[in-house]
């Protein structure tokens, strides 16, 4: 075995970089026509999309082989810090100050510059990320029904996901999940994933006809959100981990 290729117990490949081991997740789509690979956001895995013809050994020699760029893409993930008073945080597209008081109240008070909130130090992450997806539910129920609209398609029911590895996705059945931790992102970003999910509920692939009708629904620019996500994507699983 290359000494690169490591194995769990489970037998799921990995690859070292940058002295530690990080899981490789593939995953085969009838309709891909090529291998495409990425770091989960937070480096927690390496993604490859691959073609059903395509053998396992295949993928894993082209992680092998784009090993340099892929640690280059790991030392860019930010290191988590700590949420303490003074912190800043992203509040859709904002920098906000969280000015923390352990004797004031728990709830989380927005202002103009800082998120404000008490209670205990050891649960504000959680408490924090539960007011996040409290906030992010409504918008994202908002721009669901708005792009459904535009597309002609019935409103589904929107879950909120906690994924590490993708910002929305949209099952068979249609389905639709979206990353909460989009609230933290410039609106124009969050509706943007929305809005790709929505084009899937017409053309569950990555066809002309699909990247058409997330044009005609979608109001701004499509390169310039997914520009921004893969610029500062990987920043919003930095807070709550």
């Amino acid at each position: 075995m290359l000494d690169w290729l490591k194995r769990d117990p489970r037998q799921e490949p990995s690859v070292t970089l940058c002295g530690r081991d990080v899981p490789i997740a593939l995953r085969r789509m009838e309709r891909a026509r090529r291998m495409t690979m990425r770091l989960a956001p937070d480096g927690s895995a390496v993604r490859i999309t691959l073609p059903p013809y395509v053998r396992e050994s295949e993928a894993l020699a082209f992680a092998r082989s784009r090993m340099a760029w892929l640690e280059k893409q790991l030392r860019a993930v930010p290191e988590a810090s700590e949420l303490t008073d003074g912190a800043q945080i992203l509040f859709r597209g904002a920098s906000l100050v969280l000015a923390h008081d352990p004797a004031a109240p728990r709830r989380v008070v927005l202002g103009a510059e800082t998120l404000e909130v008490g209670g205990p130090t050891s649960s504000l992450p959680s408490r924090l990320a539960r007011w996040m997806q409290g906030e992010a539910r409504p918008l994202l129920e908002e721009d669901l029904a708005e792009y459904c609209a535009r597309a002609g398609q019935p409103t589904p029911a929107l879950s909120l996901s906690s994924a590490k590895r993708r910002w929305g996705s949209c099952a068979a059945d249609g389905a639709i999940r979206i990353n909460w931790r989009l609230v933290m992102a410039p609106d124009a970003v969050r509706r943007s994933v929305v809005a790709h999910e929505v084009a899937h509920l017409v053309h569950f692939d990555h066809s002309p006809a699909f990247h058409h009708c997330l044009k005609t629904i979608f109001e701004g620019s499509v390169h310039e959100a997914n520009r921004w996500l893969k610029a500062h994507g990987r920043s919003l699983y930095v807070p709550f981990g």
